[in-house]
């Protein structure tokens, strides 16, 4: 049986395949309210028939924002936008939906990609004042975020858990803990943003102690079958910067505190990132912290082709596959990866015609994960 297409248990969750739909920014939410896109694509993606899919970088507050378009879980507008986006998905799918909850610091009030990602000045229209460990910007020439005071950790944590609190009302079934790509939680733990000289700063333990105490914080308010995860930069790509030993670290002591997995990314904290990228470029991150935790781990980055993905699992580098630009290329990959894999995938039934005369036994009818 492909290795792709076996069940993987993220604490009481139960996932039919380890095919997991990485979040991704969509820039197109109206004062973080989900619009009729997030209906459209996010739709596309639960007809996919992966095991998971995670919903986009959502911002705890409107400050937490990257760009003014962001997602956001911090208003009850909020909360009733996207509970209506779900309860259309949930009359068709019964994937599981899990929300990546996010701060992006020092990278927040920026343009959408397509506009050229700057930096929003707090004095411009629809910009902010950015906020951070250190009042240290991210790039050259940008506004210097504000550096957070002891209320204000105090603010960021409690954001986060609300977040949390809504996302469960609403039937999510995993909160990602976004602590990756140069964003708030990452500015923390990265030397090269964090010049605190508190409790919150210098040392590893101390650069790690804010982070952990947002999961901390998390995991304490949700039930104990809810899993609760970290995404993480395995390293900036920048000397002197955060490295893989340092998330190993950080890995091992979520995993005291009950974390369920690691989804293993790299970089974003500093424009001197040199990245290699090529196929596969971040598996061995992913495949270390495995190995030295024993907690299952996602592997993402560059993982295009079927064979490649269970090329990865049937090595024991990671425990599943996220993909995020293929699944947009392809909603459909995970059927076309189990034609390849010789192996069946959950589809709905207005679809069960569609499947090539070579691939007859293509498509269960429904799905075989208990949840």
């Amino acid at each position: 049986m492909s290795h792709l297409f076996q069940p993987l248990q993220l604490g009481a969750l139960e996932l039919e395949n380890r095919i997991i739909i990485a979040p991704m920014c969509q820039y197109s939410a109206v004062d973080g309210n989900a619009q009729d896109w997030h209906l459209i694509h996010l739709a596309s993606l639960a007809l996919s028939g992966a095991g998971l899919l995670i919903i986009e970088a959502t911002a705890v507050s409107p400050e937490g924002r990257i760009s003014p378009a962001d997602l956001g879980m911090y208003s009850d507008d909020n909360e009733a936008a996207l509970g209506r986006v779900m309860q259309a998905l949930a009359k068709h799918s019964d994937m599981p939906l899990a929300i990546q909850l996010s701060h992006a610091g020092r990278k927040g009030s920026s343009q959408p990609p397509w506009e050229g990602g700057a930096q929003i000045r707090a004095d411009q229209t629809n910009g902010w004042k950015a906020e951070a460990p250190s009042a240290v910007p991210h790039a050259e020439g940008e506004d210097t975020p504000a550096a957070l005071d002891e209320a204000g950790l105090a603010r960021v944590r409690a954001d986060f858990v609300r977040a949390a609190q809504r996302a469960l009302r609403l039937g999510i079934r995993g909160i990602e803990v976004h602590m990756a790509h140069g964003y708030l939680l990452h500015q923390f733990l990265s030397p090269l943003s964090n010049r605190r000289n508190d409790a919150y700063g210098g040392t590893l333990e101390n650069r790690m102690r804010f982070p952990l105490e947002v999961f901390d914080a998390i995991r304490a308010e949700m039930p104990a079958e809810m899993p609760v995860w970290v995404r993480v930069s395995a390293t900036d790509w920048v000397e002197g910067g955060w490295d893989l030993d340092s998330t190993v670290a950080l890995s091992k002591a979520l995993k005291q505190r009950g974390c369920a997995a690691i989804h293993v990314s790299t970089g974003g904290v500093s424009t001197k990132q040199t990245i290699p990228a090529g196929p596969g470029f971040q598996v061995p991150f992913a495949a270390r912290i495995k190995a030295e935790t024993g907690l299952p781990t996602f592997a993402v980055g560059l993982i295009t082709e079927p064979e490649q993905a269970e090329t990865i699992l049937q090595k024991g580098e990671a425990d599943a596959i996220a993909l995020a630009r293929a699944m947009l290329y392809d909603p459909h990959w995970p059927w076309h990866a189990a034609a390849a894999l010789g192996a069946k995938v959950t589809a709905p039934k207005q679809y069960w015609r569609s499947n090539p005369r070579e691939f007859p036994d293509l498509f269960k009818n429904t799905r075989t994960a208990q949840r």
